[in-house]
């Protein structure tokens, strides 16, 4: 009898509570859809072969945040060689980045990328100085067209991610299309440049060439200690929280074309909360809603990446209460009675995972915008 297919990983939790940093290996079994845990220090079983069908394959690679029945784990090692040598051909990694010609089109490509079979593991909006856009594209100082590609990349947001798939370098230069927009509409007319590039320079977006590149590259936007091109928090927005069940179906994309179509996004990050994080955020709605639907709003906050998203209003005005309109009633069954084209009855599947949050006062927005973007962006 064929033995049966079992991955293992050293994983990492930090315990809210007593700041004790605990490690695990973390077994599972796609077949059965099953996870075991055992403690490396006591030696000892934490969680029993047990059935576990939200963990995917996807969510499996070195650095990646995944949550274990409330439990968030950042796996850290391969706990063997056949893990090891199975994962790192499916997990290759290289960086995406939307230029300012086209972030008016995140939505559009964020979900082109989604469809085409990848991941989106960091996700971070930023605006570069000169300064920083001179350091990316330092490898092309000297050459004719730096000064241009330098102030074209300074003079406006860009979106910057992470992408992880077998073979992810090639397929996102496939994906994208020749670097001339021009050449990419005679010879690639599906690709990315081809549908919003202009010419050689505004070609809508970037991609790493090689795997040491790509790592350069992903560590400029994603390393520690390195924030380029802050977005500032600006007054009068509103929060956008885009839940995990929407982001795990890699429907993000279609949420922020939406939103793009009457708003503008003027910051947008990738999350993974913690408990304390999520209820903490949660905190106004705890005695107002049943003991178990608050807990189950914050479960649900914490069971995966979410995408947080400050929308604006394009003339200036306050955006709480408009966005709110756009997003619908809490319930999507409600929502789709009165309000069929918003958010929630088209991404909502109940009143907890109802598609995506957002602030509800005025007051509010500004202090909701300021959690994720200054509290928890720079944590």
């Amino acid at each position: 009898m064929a033995a049966m297919l079992r991955y293992c990983f050293i994983t990492e939790w930090l315990d809210p509570s007593s700041g004790v940093l605990w490690k695990y290996q973390l077994f599972w079994y796609p077949e059965t859809k099953e996870v075991e845990m055992v403690d490396i220090k006591n030696r000892r079983h934490f969680l029993k072969r047990t059935k576990y069908e939200e963990l995917r394959a996807s969510l499996l690679y070195i650095g990646s945040m995944v949550t274990i029945f409330g439990r968030q784990l950042k796996l850290t090692e391969y706990g063997d060689d056949f893990t090891r040598n199975s994962i790192e051909s499916q997990t290759e990694r290289t960086l995406a980045m939307i230029k300012p010609d086209a972030y008016k089109n995140m939505g559009k490509i964020v979900d082109a990328i989604c469809q085409s079979g990848f991941l989106i593991s960091k996700l971070r909006v930023a605006k570069l100085s000169k300064e920083e856009a001179e350091a990316f594209y330092s490898v092309h100082r000297g050459k004719p067209f730096y000064d241009r590609l330098t102030d074209f990349m300074s003079s406006g947001r860009i979106c910057a991610m992470e992408l992880v798939a077998p073979g992810a370098i090639r397929k996102w230069r496939e994906l994208l299309g020749p670097t001339d927009s021009n050449q990419a509409r005679a010879e690639a007319p599906g690709s990315i440049r081809a549908q919003f590039g202009t010419d050689k320079t505004y070609n809508a977006c970037h991609g790493s060439d090689a795997p040491d590149t790509a790592a350069e590259e992903c560590a400029f936007f994603f390393g520690s200690g390195r924030y380029p091109g802050k977005c500032d928090v600006a007054r009068g927005t509103t929060l956008c929280v885009v839940k995990p069940h929407v982001v795990a179906d890699g429907a993000a994309g279609l949420v922020v074309d939406m939103i793009q179509d009457v708003y503008d996004i003027t910051a947008a990050q990738l999350f993974t909360l913690d408990r304390n994080a999520a209820a903490e955020f949660y905190e106004v709605y705890k005695g107002v809603l049943p003991a178990g639907d608050f807990n189950a709003m914050v479960e649900h906050l914490t069971s995966g990446p979410v995408l947080a998203l400050e929308v604006a209003d394009r003339d200036g005005a306050d955006a709480v209460e408009p966005f709110r309109q756009l997003a619908g009633p809490m319930d999507p069954e409600l929502a789709r009675v009165l309000r069929p084209e918003s958010l929630r009855a088209r991404f909502g599947l109940n009143t907890i995972k109802n598609g995506v949050h957002c602030t509800d006062l005025t007051e509010d927005g500004v202090l909701e915008v300021s959690y994720f973007f200054t509290i928890l962006a720079q944590a």
